[in-house]
């Protein structure tokens, strides 16, 4: 018989990465509404079809409209604050994505110092992409 070790109250990591996976969901809605609703705003109702409204709410690049019939593209849709939603929605995406991948290896891994190591992994994988990421919207 296997004894459970029974989880410390208190702020772990365990605790915060609950909480941030709720919240986290909560801000994909809502930064997803936000894109939606401030591209309609600025015109994507007569200048996008669905698909590329989609493309852009999800990941906000200049590059999504391009193929579209939008005569310019530089006024507005290559803004600052779209780099700002895009980097966001990567960073929140990135970092669920990621915390659910380890907590899902951590439910078969029983040694702990090989839980330590894929946690230590995890990390620097996740400080990589989010790097490269903000790098590959910074230079587009």
């Amino acid at each position: 018989m296997h004894v459970r070790k029974v989880p410390q109250p208190g702020w772990n990591l365990e605790y915060v990465m609950f909480i941030f996976m709720r919240i986290s969901g909560l801000l994909f809605f809502l930064l997803a509404l936000t894109a939606v609703a401030l591209a309609l705003y600025m015109g994507a109702r007569y200048q996008m079809d669905l698909g590329t409204l989609m493309r852009w709410t999800f990941f906000p690049n200049p590059n999504h409209v391009v193929d579209s019939n939008i005569p310019d593209l530089e006024a507005g849709w290559s803004t600052g604050f779209w780099q700002v939603m895009q980097i966001l929605f990567l960073f929140f995406g990135g970092t669920h994505g990621m915390n659910g991948l380890r907590v899902v290896l951590e439910d078969y891994i029983k040694r702990p110092y090989l839980a330590m190591a894929i946690r230590t992994l995890f990390f620097l994988l996740w400080i990589f992409l989010l790097v490269l990421s903000v790098y590959v919207v910074l230079g587009s």
